[in-house]
């Protein structure tokens, strides 16, 4: 199926591309350009109930196979991946506008957990205790919890849905994807790839939509768990509608990332890692810079050099030699140039200016520039709110002390990074500050696969973050088993309580 020449998507039920049932579709667009490229049907209840009864048929033989036959066609998944990485990465760029050489990091960081996944047979190991009574045994195992659903954000249209299925497959349930409707059609070709590996029909289903269908697979009977990345109104939406309907519910909200900088840091190197996680991906990342905070002298010195970079940032069509593509719509270009208004409006002293930036060839392609602000305060709308663009706010402060307690009163805590030198500083820093991610001279501290992500407050409901080991606990069921094989004639339990030894 060539995904690239149809004018109207399809759902993905039971291992076939099927029409949708329903007369609501939405515009996929090229950001770049501004054209309407292809069209997404928005799923009916009726379509939701289709995709999640195929992944109850497919459970109950997927979840009995062995888990060396599950982690191999993760294998084959993962080699399709790398073969394929470069037409994945221009789908990607086509629909969502960040730059080739981005897209293929995403890919990249989708397959580490595929990578990961494939050890379950490691993972999904329990515990023994032989001999915790008289001939009794104590062991525990860890079983799939069923039909599994993920829904998940625009801005990582690849990874952030392996952050979730290659694990929930792996340990041996089926699932139910709802892309966003931005960016859909990579959802399709990944479902492509998972046939081609070997995967049984029925065990990976994709639904497109809206609010509809996200809120038909929230109440749906027959679905377990459910894993979201997205807005903090939405994560909270998801989280209490699917946990007063019995499910298992991870759900990742907004964030509002700081830097700190101190007067010790390695300037230079301070000022490539923050625009860069500033302004790539057009700050399209539930973990992009979006403050800095300029502790002590530092800050005229670090205002002057951010200013200088981001004058130099390079913007375009991300299939062309750039450093910064343009955002996902109109709408989010519109929301994006009306807070930056609100900024100069509320006293925020404006540095870089990127609302009237223009694209030679691309006129009607959804670009904002690479913006800096100084002398942000924490009561200013661009402070509070995520903007989601590229967007920069410098807050100064007089010492890390100051600091801390700025990131700590933020209701966000998804990541946040210290630049210095100082072991010392660096030590108090990770041990005070209440922050899900932390990085040290890192801006972007996204954990390897083989940790968990996650932030606290405002941006995490739930208790278990996603990938790593609690990917595996969050997909699936401790059980504890206690055995005895007596002997004929041994002494059967009283009515007393059961006592080991």
């Amino acid at each position: 199926m060539d995904l690239t020449t149809l004018e109207r998507l399809p759902l993905w039920i039971g291992g076939k591309a099927v029409a949708a049932n329903t007369t609501r579709y939405g515009d996929v667009t090229n950001p770049a350009t501004g054209e309407v490229i292809r069209h997404v049907p928005f799923a009916s209840a009726a379509d939701v109930d289709r995709a999640v009864q195929a992944a109850r048929e497919a459970l109950p033989a997927w979840r009995s196979a062995p888990s060396l036959r599950r982690a191999r066609v993760l294998m084959r998944f993962r080699e399709l991946l790398d073969a394929h990485r470069k037409d994945l990465s221009r789908l990607i760029t086509q629909e969502h506008g960040k730059t080739l050489v981005d897209a293929e990091g995403e890919v990249t960081r989708g397959m580490e957990v595929v990578e990961f996944a494939m050890g379950i047979p490691h993972l999904q190991k329990g515990e023994h205790s032989e001999n915790v009574g008289t001939g009794v045994d104590a062991y525990s195992i860890r079983q799939p919890v069923g039909v599994c659903v993920g829904i998940t954000p625009f801005n990582f249209p690849a990874m952030v849905p392996m952050w979730m299925f290659p694990v929930a497959l792996a340990c041996g349930n089926t699932f139910v994807l709802k892309p966003s409707e931005r960016d859909p059609t990579t959802a399709l070709r990944l479902a492509e790839l998972l046939q081609e590996a070997g995967l049984p029909d029925g065990v990976f289903n994709v639904v497109h939509g809206d609010r509809e269908a996200v809120d038909a697979l929230l109440v749906h009977p027959d679905v377990k768990a459910i894993s979201f990345v997205g807005s903090t109104p939405i994560a909270r939406h998801v989280y209490e509608t699917g946990t007063q309907h019995g499910k298992r519910v991870q759900a990742l909200g907004g964030a509002k990332n700081h830097a700190i900088v101190m007067p010790d840091a390695d300037l230079p190197f301070a000022v490539e890692a923050i625009v860069g996680a500033g302004y790539g991906s057009a700050g399209e990342r539930c973990m992009a810079i979006a403050t800095v905070v300029a502790v002590g002298e530092v800050g005229d010195r670090l205002v002057a050099a951010l200013a200088e970079r981001a004058r130099r940032v390079s913007t375009g069509n991300g299939t062309t030699d750039v450093e910064m593509g343009p955002v996902i719509t109109r709408a989010a270009r519109e929301r994006i140039v009306g807070l930056i208004d609100r900024g100069c409006e509320e006293g925020a002293r404006i540095v870089v200016d990127g609302r009237r930036i223009r694209v030679a060839g691309h006129e009607n392609g959804f670009f904002v520039g690479p913006t800096l602000f100084d002398r942000v305060e924490p009561g200013h709308t661009i402070y509070r709110e995520e903007i989601f663009g590229p967007v920069l706010g410098v807050v100064r402060v007089d010492s890390l002390e100051e600091a801390i307690a700025l990131v700590n009163r933020n209701p966000y805590a998804n990541g946040v990074a210290l630049f210095t030198r100082s072991g010392h500083a660096a030590r108090r820093f990770q041990e005070e500050i209440e922050v899900g991610m932390v990085g040290i001279n890192v801006p972007i501290p996204v954990p390897m696969a083989f940790y968990s992500f996650g932030g606290w407050r405002s941006s995490l409901f739930g208790d278990l973050h996603v990938h790593g080991m609690d990917g595996v606990r969050f997909y699936t069921r401790g059980k504890a088993v206690t055995a005895r094989w007596p002997d004929d004639g041994s002494a059967a339990p009283g009515f007393h309580m059961p006592l080991m030894g």
